[in-house]
Order: C-alpha cells, then sequence, then structure tokens
C-alpha cells in the first residue's frame, strides 16, 4: 500500500483549533451574518438585487418568475441553497418586514401571522422603484469588484446606494461571537439627518437625535420612550419599547366595551400573539376578556377583543401589554462591517460612513463621466478637423487603394483646423485629451494629427452628416463637450462640489420617496409597573377612632334627596366611630401623621378595599409604627407640589412649616416630618397654600390665632418655631386652620363635660408665640380643655368619654356664646368619667 501523503507535518492541536475556529468566525462575520456599513446589505442580498438588475428585472419593466431570480443567484454568485435565497427575497418583498422593501412582489409573500408564501415557481419579483436607487451607477465604474465563487463571474462587493439602506430598513443578524440588530428609520428624517451633516461635520449626536428622534418601524405601533433609543444612538446600544396601537369601541348600547388593535409592534407574529392571549383567558391569569376575534382583512389590521360587562379597558390593555407581546422591547445593537471588520457604532457614524461613501461612488463617477466625455470629445474633435477640411478628406478617401490605406493617411497628415485651434484656446488642451493617446496626435503646431479612433470615425461618418444643420450640430456638441469636461474636473478639484451634488440627490430622493411617520412617539413614559394597571377612579375613605381603615368606590354611594337615610359608611365595634371620612382617586396619595413626627403614605388602590359594613384593616398593619405609635393625622393629596405646604402643631406649643415637595421619597419606615423634644408629641397636621390662618388651643382654655406667613419654610429634620407658650404643666391639645371666617365657629369642650360654640371673628389675630387670649374659662366646674374643633351650623360632631361613652349632636344645638362665657353642659358625666374629645363627623350622605 503506498503513502498517501508525501509529507507530514506536526501541528499544534491548540494552534490548529484556533485558527480553523477564527477562520470560520470571520467567514460568517464577513460573508454571511453582518451588513457592509455602506449599503447596509449582506452578500446575499447584494447579490439578488445585482443579478436581478444584470437581467434587467428593474422597477419600469415586467416582473419575471423568482426561480429565475433564484437560479441565476445561486448558479452566478451564491452557491447556497435554493430555499435560503428564496427566503432572503419573500423578506425584501414583505411590506411589513422592511420598511421601504427593496423588491416589488407580486403573488403571495406571507402575512403577519405568519403564513408561508407560496412556492417560487408562482411568485414573480422585480427590483422595486426605491430599490434600483441601491443600483443607479453601478456601470459607471462606482464600486469595485470581485471575483465571485468560481472565478467565472465578478460581482460587486458594495452597492453605490444614493439611499442610506442600513438606517431606513434596518438589519438584524447573528455571526459568531456577535450580533447585529439595527431598527428601521423614517426615510425623510435621515436624509434630513445626513443633510445636517454635510452642512456641519462636527454636529453632535444630540443635535442628530432631535432630526431622528426615534425608528420608524413597517408596522406602525407607538414607540414607548425614548430613553433606551437616545442611549442606542450614542453608544450602539440601547432599547426600543414598542406597543401595539389600539382603540376603544362600545358595545350593546355602551353596557360593555371592545379592544380594537388596529397596529402591532414589529416582528410580532399576529397568530401566536392571539393564541397567547386565549391561554392567559383560559387560565384565569388575563380577567375580563369574552371575546376574540380577527377582522383583519387587506383594507388593514383589526383584531378586536370584546369586555365582560363593567370591565375598564383600560386597565385591561395595560395587562395585555404587561403579559403579552403587545408590548415588544426591540434590543438596539448597532453592529456592522467597516473596511471589512465588524465596529459597534453611533448614529453620528452610521451617517458618517454613508456621505463618506457617497463621496467616494460622486468621485468615481465623475472620474468615468470625465474618461467617457473625453473619449466622445475626441472623436467629435476629428470630425469637426474633418468637416473643416472636407474636401480635401474625400479626395483622400477617394484615392485610397483600400479602407486601410485611407485610414492610414489620414493619420499621417497634417490638418488645418482654425475652429478646433479657437476652441482648445480656451482651455489646456492636455485636460480636454484622453489619458491613452499619446503627445504625437491632436494640435500641433504643424496642424493637426488624427489618432486612429479619430481616423476610424471619420471612415465610418454618414454621408448625411455634411448636411450644413449636421455640421452646425458636430460643432456646438464639441462645445458642450468642452465645457462639460472643464466642469467635470472643476468638481474634482473642489470637494465642496462634490458634497453640493450629493446633497442635490439627497434632497431629489427625499422628494421623490418621501412619505409620513408610521410609528407615533411617547416621549413622557415610564415603566410599566401595577399602578399602570390600575383603573382611575374615586374612592371614599374612611378611618376609625380606634385605627381600622379601608377604601370602597365612590359609586357605591348613589346621591340621595334631603331627608334620605343614607347608607352606613363603615360597621364599627361599639366604643369605634368613623373619625375621618374624605374621597381621593385611586393614584392619590394618602399621607399618615404619627404621635412621633413620623409621616407614613400609601397610594389609594394599596389601600385595603372593603365593601360598605366591613370595618376594614388596621393601620398598623400597613405602616411598621414603633411600639406606642399612634396614626394622629391623616391627608390626601394629588401630587408632592413645591407651592403647598405640610402645616404641623406640637403639644408644647411647637410648629412647623414645610414644603409638600419634600416628603415625595417613600420609606416604609417612614420619614421623619419633625424633630420632637422628649415628652413632646405631633397633635396636628394640615395641607396649606401658605396663606391660611392657624389656631392653637391650650388645655388651659387659650388660644392663639396668627397667619401662616409668620412661620417661615423649613426643612423635613428641623425642630419647628414658638406657635404659642404654655406652661410646664401645660399642653397644646388641638390645631385648626381655616381660609375663611364665614359662619364658622369654634367648638370647644372641657373635661367635665362642659363646652360652647364661638364664632371664629372673636379669636383676634396676633402674632406667634404669645400666650394667647380666653377660648374657654377653666375653672373648677369646666376642668382642663381637652378639644376644639371647626364647626358650621349643620355639622354634627361626637362627643367621647374616658369610659367609651359616645354621644353625637348637632353643632347648632349647642348655643353661640362669646369667649369669655363659661359654656353649657354638653354631656353629662357620672362614676368619675370624663370627656375625652370632640370630632365632627362626615356620613357618607354628606359625601355623595
Amino acid at each position: 500500500m503506498k503513502p498517501f501523503a508525501q509529507e507530514m507535518i506536526s501541528v499544534s492541536l491548540e494552534e490548529e483549533m484556533k485558527s480553523s475556529y477564527m477562520d470560520y468566525a470571520m467567514s460568517v462575520i464577513v460573508g454571511r451574518a453582518l451588513p457592509d456599513v455602506r449599503d447596509g446589505l449582506k452578500p446575499v442580498h447584494r447579490r439578488i438585487m445585482y443579478a436581478m438588475n444584470e437581467l434587467g428585472n428593474s422597477w419600469n419593466k415586467p416582473h419575471k418568475k423568482s426561480a429565475r431570480i433564484v437560479g441565476d443567484v445561486i448558479g452566478k454568485y451564491h452557491p447556497h441553497g435554493d430555499s435560503a435565497v428564496y427566503d432572503t427575497v419573500v423578506r425584501m418583498a414583505q411590506t411589513f418586514s422592511l420598511r421601504y422593501t427593496l423588491i416589488d412582489g407580486q403573488g403571495n409573500f406571507g402575512s403577519v401571522d405568519g403564513d408561508n408564501a407560496a412556492a417560487m415557481r408562482y411568485t414573480e419579483i422585480r427590483i422595486s422603484r426605491i430599490g434600483q436607487e441601491l443600483m443607479n451607477d453601478i456601470g459607471s465604474q462606482t464600486v469595485d469588484f470581485g471575483p465571485n465563487y468560481d472565478n467565472s463571474e465578478t460581482e460587486p462587493l458594495v452597492l453605490p446606494t444614493r439611499i442610506p439602506n442600513l438606517l431606513i430598513n434596518g438589519s438584524s443578524g447573528i455571526a459568531v461571537g456577535m450580533a447585529t440588530n439595527i431598527p428601521p428609520h423614517n426615510l425623510s428624517e435621515v436624509i434630513d439627518s445626513c443633510l445636517a451633516y454635510l452642512d456641519n461635520p462636527e454636529i453632535d449626536i444630540a443635535e442628530l437625535i432631535r432630526i431622528v428622534p426615534a425608528p420608524d418601524f413597517p408596522t406602525g405601533g407607538i414607540i414607548y420612550g425614548v430613553h433606551g433609543i437616545h442611549e442606542g444612538y450614542r453608544t450602539g446600544r440601547g432599547r426600543v419599547v414598542i406597543r401595539a396601537k389600539v382603540h376603544f369601541e362600545d358595545l350593546d348600547k355602551g353596557n360593555r366595551q371592545s379592544i380594537i388593535i388596529d397596529e402591532l409592534p414589529y416582528q410580532v407574529n399576529k397568530k401566536n400573539l392571539l393564541e397567547k392571549i386565549a391561554d392567559l383567558v383560559n387560565n384565569k391569569k388575563l380577567e375580563g376578556i369574552s371575546d376574540i376575534r380577527d377582522e383583519s382583512d387587506r383594507d388593514g389590521m383589526r383584531v378586536v377583543l370584546e369586555l365582560k360587562r363593567g370591565e375598564n379597558p383600560e386597565i385591561v390593555t395595560n395587562n395585555l401589554y404587561r403579559f403579552t407581546s403587545l408590548q415588544y422591547s426591540f434590543g438596539m445593537n448597532i453592529v456592522a462591517l467597516v473596511k471589512g471588520k465588524p465596529q459597534l457604532l453611533n448614529l453620528k457614524h452610521l451617517i458618517q460612513y454613508f456621505i463618506e461613501h457617497r463621496r467616494e461612488v460622486v468621485t468615481r463617477r465623475t472620474i468615468f463621466d470625465l474618461k467617457k466625455t473625453r473619449e466622445k470629445g475626441h472623436l467629435l474633435e476629428g470630425l469637426a478637423v474633418a468637416l473643416s477640411n472636407i474636401n480635401d478628406v474625400i479626395k483622400l478617401i477617394k484615392s485610397s487603394s483600400s479602407r486601410q490605406d485611407a485610414h492610414e493617411a489620414l493619420m499621417k497628415k497634417s490638418w488645418p483646423s482654425s475652429l478646433v485651434e479657437k476652441m482648445l484656446s480656451k482651455v489646456d488642451k492636455k485636460l480636454i485629451r484622453p489619458d491613452e493617446f499619446k503627445d504625437n496626435h491632436g494640435l500641433s503646431k504643424n496642424g493637426y494629427f488624427l489618432s486612429d479612433p479619430q481616423a476610424k470615425a471619420i471612415l465610418d461618418m454618414q454621408l448625411s452628416k455634411l448636411t450644413s444643420l449636421e455640421q452646425d450640430k458636430i460643432f456646438n456638441d464639441y462645445h458642450n463637450i468642452v465645457n462639460t469636461i472643464c466642469d467635470l474636473l472643476d468638481v474634482l478639484e473642489k470637494p465642496e462640489r462634490i458634497n453640493q451634488i450629493i446633497q442635490d440627490e439627497l434632497i431629489s430622493t427625499r422628494a421623490e420617496f418621501k412619505d409620513e411617520r408610521l410609528s407615533q412617539i411617547l416621549t413622557t413614559t415610564q415603566d410599566l409597573c401595577d399602578e399602570d394597571l390600575i383603573p382611575a377612579q374615586d374612592m371614599m375613605i374612611t378611618m376609625s377612632h380606634a385605627g381600622y381603615i379601608k377604601s370602597q368606590p365612590l359609586s357605591d354611594y348613589r346621591s340621595q334627596k334631603r331627608g334620605g337615610k343614607g347608607k352606613v359608611a363603615a360597621k364599627t365595634r361599639e366604643q369605634d366611630f368613623i373619625e375621618h371620612v374624605f374621597t381621593a382617586n385611586t393614584h392619590d396619595y394618602v399621607l399618615c401623621f404619627s404621635t412621633r413626627g413620623r409621616c407614613y403614605w400609601v397610594k389609594v388602590y394599596e389601600i385595603p378595599q372593603g365593601n360598605r359594613v366591613s370595618r376594614g384593616k388596621p393601620i398598623v398593619n400597613i405602616f411598621q409604627l414603633q411600639e406606642g405609635e399612634k396614626i394622629t393625622a391623616i391627608l390626601s393629596v394629588k401630587e408632592f407640589s413645591e407651592d403647598k405646604f405640610v402645616f404641623m402643631a406640637t403639644s408644647m406649643g411647637t410648629v412647623k412649616k414645610t414644603s409638600l415637595s419634600e416628603f415625595n421619597n417613600q420609606r416604609r419606615s417612614g420619614l421623619i416630618a419633625i424633630n420632637l423634644d422628649d415628652g413632646d408629641h405631633l397633635i396636628g397636621v394640615a395641607i396649606t397654600q401658605g396663606n391660611s390662618d392657624v389656631m392653637l388651643f391650650s388645655d388651659a382654655g387659650k388660644a392663639v390665632r396668627f397667619s401662616e406667613q409668620d412661620v417661615r419654610k423649613m426643612g423635613r429634620t428641623a425642630r419647628g418655631v414658638r406657635g404659642i407658650t404654655v406652661a410646664k404643666d401645660q399642653k397644646v391639645i388641638t390645631m385648626l386652620v381655616t381660609n375663611t371666617e364665614e359662619n364658622l365657629a369654634v367648638l370647644t369642650a372641657t373635661e367635665n363635660g362642659f363646652g360652647k360654640r364661638t364664632l371664629i371673628e372673636e379669636y383676634p389675630k396676633h402674632g406667634r408665640g404669645t400666650k394667647g387670649v380666653i377660648a374657654i374659662q377653666q375653672s373648677k366646674r369646666n376642668g382642663r380643655v381637652v378639644s376644639a374643633a371647626l364647626v358650621s351650623p349643620d355639622d354634627e360632631v361626637m362627643l367621647i368619654t374616658f369610659s367609651g361613652v359616645l354621644i353625637r349632636l348637632y353643632a347648632n344645638e349647642i348655643r353661640a356664646v362669646g369667649r369669655s362665657a363659661q359654656g353649657v353642659t354638653l354631656i353629662n358625666l357620672s362614676g368619675g368619667d370624663i370627656l375625652v374629645k370632640v370630632q365632627k363627623i362626615v356620613e357618607s350622605e354628606d359625601i355623595v
């Protein structure tokens, strides 16, 4: 047996694997997966476009069978399977895959439902009108060509595109160790950015982003937020969040509603999407949908999701965005080949490399046009010389024995031509002459010597050229060609003229293919969170004296006529009652202030819901309250604005005003609202506009009234300033805030069950920090003052004793008297019991 190899070479397995794998990786990167930054095409796309152009399969010619194109591509340029090439052809013709289709297809090319295209023997294709812009000037030596796989043909290494195809159509591909994913964009916006770059090559990315704000997808949809997009434009890596475009329609005379899906996110399969929605509905993971119908047709997309009665379409839509591909994230990874090497690029790089490519194409096209114009001018120059000496030329030809003799005789003779001399006197004749001709041809001191092509053209000249009109035409054409050559030379000498040509061609392309943006942009957005799934509706919040809180829809309480019985707002135990009742939207904030000077807040939708007769949940289960800490005030706000304030008062007479905006940050353990001294605690909190009147009441029967403007704004951790001066054995029991004095009175009550109602105008305004004026006489009969409330005559109040006895009465049942009066009996106490609090209460019928 003869040896199969004459020589054996020892190699390192590690080095061989490394070398072979790198060769394979680079082959995939350069030859298959990544687009060229100049024309935005991978080799297979470029070969398909070139093969169609070579067959004359342009946009203004009849369609050709797809199988014929595929056969040419795999036979001449792309030695791979026909299915791989045809799949590429199909995608280039799909209006839902490419923003600007490069192939105009005729037949079934698939659908957004994932349906396959018809076989290539049934479909027909041609280059689209905009696709032809990639092929313009390819015959003018504008790009380099290389051999095909078997050296039998040549193919372009890049196309001389007039459109920034990589940006307008995007690209995606997975190579070895890297990938690319570039979204499509609007042609007009991209061309505007190229024009801006031509005007100012130093333009920064921020200015380009203002021109190209976001991608533009062929399927439309809504681009939800631009932060990730702009990050991708700056760094090459980012994220585009796309949402389906939907609208709502009424069903059953407005008793039900339906969600209509008009546009899907890019690359989302409609059939798979509907199957996913159906699975979620069947598995009870998505509530509210009763029926799903696909009513899409040739006029456009229309998917109908019918909702159950009473369902809010906004919350169902937000759930669809959250759990299905109705909201889809497109990861931007802008990687392309630059001079044959993969690079991560930003937006400016893409525009810069395209403009550089256009400069090279225009320059090479100008050189090609100059060469052809020189050749044509050279022939016309010879004809002009012959026409100037037509009789001698005819005589020479007639006297020659053969064409070859005539040809040689024409070249040997020196011909006079005053017309050509006059034309060439205006320019350098070396610039007009083709490069390949020698100096012994053309105009000289001894006359004009014809070159070989000129002599051939004279011999081929038709007799019709001898007419005076034809002679004038030749002279005029030669004159125009001389001017054209000078103009082309001027273009090559001045870079600004090349820029102007590029600019003019871009403006022309924009005018021809201008279209409107398909994808809507929402710039002010945030990530989808639980709050987006909560419908906005008014709720009634109730909190009992014992600290039980709940929320319930305000719609549970229908409006009643005067004299109605009302509805129970909440069921309470004995010795408990509703202390706080207010309405707020589900997206509002509820601020709760504790005795230890801390602020806790929650969204209204986070408060446990209950029915009309339920008691609610203990508020200590919502916040991390410390031992002995109790909630003393509860407020609702829509937003933490700068122009509103939180006004606080403590039992030792300290007051403080802090901007509401400082309570914006949420902590489960609460925020410091005011720093308290030992033994001090928070007794009252209110939201103010900055111009209210504040009233503080002490247990010694004194009250002070001052303007809120007397207290400067402070930070959250400040201790505050003196609001009222109290003795060591006294304390502040109540803070009241008012903006009007009309028909309002202060109800004060003492521990022995006495009290009175005094009109608010009886309390004069003084500066803060004083001991105050008498609010109610403190005597042995009355005892200490325990509470004060701001009431109108129609208000109802609750009297609470230490032993838990509760009495309700209307404020107008208590006689209005002056500040110095002792007051009247409010409640009869027995067994050493004392009154501890007076609270204005609100029933549900007072709210709705």
